[in-house]
C-alpha cells in the first residue's frame, strides 16, 4: 500500500514519483481487468480471478451439461411413447371396426354372400394391424413386435451414476397383465414377417386374425354362427390388452413429463448459480472502470508533478 513519505530533500530516490508510479500501474491493471470482463461478460476469466468461483462455476457446468444431454435422453423417451401409443390408438381403431363387422355378421338377417364381404373388408383392416405394426420404428427398432426394451438416462445422482427409465415392450412385461403382447401377426407377406399364423394376438389364445380371410360362402368359419360370439370375445379381450399396453406407455409418458419438468426447472436454476458467481455485473464493472480511468488520469498528473521536484531543488545552486 503507498504512503505519503516524500523522501524530504532527497532526490537518488524520488518517492512521490515511485509512489505516482506505483498508483498508475496499479490502474492501468484494474482497467485492463475491467474491460476483460466486460468485453467477456465474465468476472473469472482465469482460476486467478477466484479460486473457489472458478472450481465451483466449473463443476456446475459439467453438471448443467449432464442435465441438458438427460432432457435430451427424457425428449427421445417420450418420443418412443408418443409414437408407440399413437400406433396403440390405430391398432384400437381398427381392432373396434372388426369387431363391429364380427357383431354385424352375427345378425340372423344376413346372408352369407354380406357375411363374407363384412370377413374380407375386416381382413383389410387386419392387413392395415399388420402395416401399423410394421411401421412403427424408432432408432431402427421395432416397437410392437414383442422384442423392444429400451433404458433412458433421465438423470444423475450427485456421484454422476445415472438414473434411468426402462421402457419395456418385450412379450413378458409383467405390468401388461396378459400373457402377450404380440401386435404382429407374422404371416402377411411383410418384410419383417417371420413366418407362421399368430394364434394369440394380442395376448388371447387362439385369436387368429387372419382367419378373416379364410371365409367363404362355402365354409364361414369364424363367422358362422357357432363360431362369431367366440370371435366376438376374443376381440373385446384383445381391445382390452391393447388398451393395457397403452395405459403402461401413458403412465411413463406422464413420468417423462414431470421429468422434462424438473430437468428445465434444474437446468435454469444452475444457469442461475454459474451467472451469480461467473458472470460479470456490467453495471457495477462500468462504474469502476470510470474511477479507475480517473485514478489513471490522476497519477499521471502526479508522476510529472514528482518528477518536477528534482528541478525545484536546482534553484538552491544559484
Amino acid at each position: 500500500m503507498p504512503t505519503a513519505i516524500s523522501g524530504g530533500t532527497r532526490i537518488a530516490t524520488n518517492i512521490p514519483a515511485e509512489n505516482a508510479y506505483n498508483a498508475l500501474i496499479s490502474a492501468n491493471n484494474n482497467i485492463a481487468n475491467r474491460q476483460l470482463r466486460l468485453s467477456t461478460g465474465r468476472k473469472i476469466n482465469s482460476a486467478a480471478d477466484d479460486v473457489s468461483g472458478y472450481i465451483t462455476s466449473h463443476a456446475l457446468s459439467a453438471r448443467n451439461g449432464a442435465l441438458n444431454a438427460a432432457l435430451n435422453s427424457t425428449g427421445d423417451a417420450t418420443n418412443v411413447t408418443a409414437i408407440s401409443q399413437d400406433a396403440l390408438d390405430n391398432i384400437n381403431t381398427l381392432l373396434t371396426q372388426i369387431k363391429d363387422a364380427a357383431a354385424t355378421a352375427s345378425s340372423g338377417s344376413l346372408g352369407t354372400d354380406e357375411k363374407v364381404a363384412l370377413a374380407k373388408g375386416a381382413y383389410r383392416l387386419v392387413q392395415q394391424i399388420q402395416l401399423v405394426t410394421d411401421s412403427t420404428v424408432f432408432g431402427g427398432k421395432q416397437l410392437l413386435q414383442g422384442g423392444f426394451s429400451g433404458d433412458w438416462t433421465i438423470g444423475y445422482y450427485a456421484n454422476n451414476t445415472l438414473l434411468t427409465i426402462g421402457i419395456d415392450l418385450t412379450r413378458g412385461n409383467s405390468d401388461f397383465n396378459i400373457a402377450s403382447n404380440d401386435f404382429n401377426l407374422n404371416a402377411l407377406g411383410s418384410a419383417n414377417s417371420t413366418g407362421g399364423a399368430t394364434s394369440n394376438f394380442a395376448g388371447v389364445l387362439g385369436l387368429n386374425l387372419e382367419s378373416l380371410n379364410a371365409v367363404s360362402s362355402t365354409d364361414l368359419g369364424i363367422f358362422a354362427s357357432g363360431n362369431v360370439v367366440n370371435m366376438i370375445t376374443s376381440l373385446a379381450n384383445a381391445l382390452n390388452n391393447v388398451n393395457k399396453v397403452a395405459s403402461y406407455l401413458g403412465g411413463i409418458q406422464v413420468r417423462l413429463g414431470s421429468q422434462e419438468d424438473l430437468l428445465k426447472s434444474q437446468i435454469t436454476n444452475y444457469d442461475a448459480a454459474i451467472s451469480r458467481i461467473q458472470d460479470a455485473d456490467v453495471a457495477t464493472e462500468q462504474l469502476g472502470l470510470a474511477k479507475d480511468q480517473f485514478l489513471q488520469q490522476s497519477s499521471i498528473i502526479s508522476l510529472a508533478q514528482a518528477n518536477q521536484i528534482p528541478q525545484n531543488f536546482l534553484q538552491l545552486f544559484k
